[in-house]
């Protein structure tokens, strides 16, 4: 399974970047990004693993529940 990189910006608007064939092409293109004057702000930069680009796709937009914290009661 390859991993993309992806643009993600507000409302579930997605760009990708890269299909990559393994985790430190991925990761190394994503910091370089991360690190690029001209991303816009409203823009995170996210490396998801996925079997094709739909399943990476419904994976970036997917709601999460945050995870309980300890400090919760």
């Amino acid at each position: 399974m390859p991993y993309y990189l992806y643009k993600v910006f507000p409302f579930h608007r997605l760009e990708k970047v890269a299909e990559l064939p393994s985790f430190p092409e991925a990761s190394a293109q994503a910091k370089a990004l991360r690190k690029d004057p001209a991303l816009p702000a409203d823009c995170k930069v996210k490396v998801i693993f996925a079997d094709n680009e739909l399943g990476a796709e419904t994976l970036l937009t997917e709601v999460r529940e945050p995870q309980p914290r300890l400090d919760d009661d």
